[in-house]
């Protein structure tokens, strides 16, 4: 599909064509989009030194949270805009785009607001020690005060990308990677500003972004655009927001909450290093889960557009379709982490200890990623039908009833190397709750429809 087509054509084009059609554009914007950090920590580790690497990696918790409170918003707000578009129903579509806006500035004024002025005492929590808490600060200080623009910039993207400008939202994050790559070097290395200017080089790349989406928005040819008529909060548009955003949220929440864990377990067994080697292999494995969460960012407007017509044959097409790629991505990503650990690593670093640490992290942490995929897209494909308390708990098994568990029990048995395979235990099992529930839906649902049938 092409940006200028109709949302309409989501419901009568073949599937395969569609979900490339749309898939590409999320895969690469979502590529981009993990890049972005990648880039940030192989400048950080080359241009500041291990240890900055290792007062990112403390950032992460915190950087989960400022995601999670993004995703409440742009992630609901994206998918009952692609449902209302399949209801054709355009009135509500552009009221939810209205109330995106307002919540994005909202939660990230409070948000980052309070962050900022407790900072220090939270990174403290989060496992920073004396020697990584500057670190951790300089970058965390320009990120807070950005967050409004982080916040409208992503949700506003997502909105673009599932009211049928894939493309579109595809460019304006490859903008602002490119702005970024340009800028990271110069901030870091040429104006001498250290790990600070990694963090402005994202804010500044982040604006130059925004401008490119609201260009789009007040474009009133667009599908969906700004209209003051709609620009009020609305009570239920908020609630099924945040009813759909929850889940993402809870995910990224408990995510931040798990890495606490994680931070500490490797402090305790490993040191500062640890935490930095952790930081690399997160870096590194979520390049490809970020391929996989592109898949199923291009499966979103297909499922919800086909599931509000009722065209559930559509819906199922889509989601086999869906599992397959994503599988075949993270499937490559096993194969990378057990065949060439070393030259990755050594992108990010020339700390010998470090090398050997990440190195060995990244062989056994991507144990179980071929299953990684699967249960990605099928956690979202109950997002995307709607089915909130569904994909909460499925999101959430892998981190609170699976992986918090394996963490506190394996590293008293194999030290480091029992944090490290505390990972793929909680995906292989998180996989297999994920595929149970699908099963059960999909019965239940046949079900259903036979009984539809004989009512008829």
């Amino acid at each position: 599909m092409t940006d200028k087509q109709s949302p309409q054509i989501l419901g009568t084009a073949p599937i395969g064509k569609l979900l490339v059609q749309y898939s590409i554009p999320a895969i690469i914007a979502m590529t981009v989009s993990s890049l972005y950090h990648i880039i940030d920590s192989i400048f950080i580790g080359q241009g500041v030194g291990a240890w900055a690497i290792a007062g990112l990696a403390v950032t992460f918790p915190l950087m989960n949270l400022v995601i999670a409170f993004c995703n409440l918003v742009g992630i609901g707000g994206a998918t009952i805009s692609s449902i209302f578009l399949g209801q054709r129903d355009s009135v509500r579509a552009t009221e939810t785009l209205h109330n995106v806006v307002w919540l994005c500035l909202i939660s990230s004024v409070c948000f980052g607001g309070l962050s900022f002025i407790f900072l220090d005492k939270i990174l403290l929590f989060f496992g920073a020690s004396h020697d990584t808490l500057p670190y951790a600060r300089e970058f965390m200080q320009v990120i807070l005060v950005g967050t409004p623009v982080a916040y409208l910039f992503i949700g506003l993207n997502n909105v673009m990308r599932s009211t049928g400008y894939p493309t579109k939202a595809m460019l304006s994050s490859l903008i602002s990677v490119i702005a970024n790559v340009i800028l990271a070097p110069i901030f870091i290395f040429v104006l001498d500003w250290g790990i600070r200017g990694a963090a402005l080089a994202t804010l500044v790349s982040q604006m130059i972004g925004l401008v490119w989406v609201l260009l789009h928005f007040f474009n009133k040819n667009s599908f969906v655009h700004f209209d003051n008529r709609y620009s009020r909060l609305k009570r239920s548009i908020v609630e099924r927001i945040f009813s759909i955003g929850l889940s993402p949220f809870l995910m990224n929440a408990c995510r931040c909450f798990v890495v606490i864990i994680i931070n500490r377990s490797f402090i305790e067994y490993g040191g500062d290093l640890a935490v930095g080697a952790y930081g690399i292999t997160n870096r590194v494995l979520m390049l490809f889960a970020m391929v996989a969460m592109g898949i199923t960012q291009g499966m979103q407007p297909i499922i919800g557009y086909n599931y509000g017509a009722r065209q559930r044959e559509r819906v199922h097409r889509t989601l086999v379709y869906g599992i397959a790629s994503a599988t075949v991505i993270t499937s490559l990503g096993f194969v990378m982490a057990q065949l060439v650990p070393m030259p990755v690593v050594r992108l990010f670093t020339t700390d010998t200890t470090l090398i050997d640490m990440a190195a060995n992290g990244l062989r056994i942490s991507c144990l179980a990623f071929p299953l990684i995929g699967g249960q990605i897209v099928i956690s979202n494909f109950f997002q995307s039908i709607g089915k909130a308390k569904v994909s909460i708990f499925l999101s959430l098994s892998r981190q609170l009833i699976f992986l918090i568990p394996a963490l506190l029990i394996l590293p008293g048995i194999y030290g480091i190397n029992g944090v490290w395979a505390s990972l793929p235990l909680s995906d292989a099992l998180a996989f297999f709750v994920g595929i149970t529930a699908l099963w059960i839906y999909l019965r239940r649902e046949k079900e259903n429809t036979q009984s539809h049938h004989e009512i008829i």
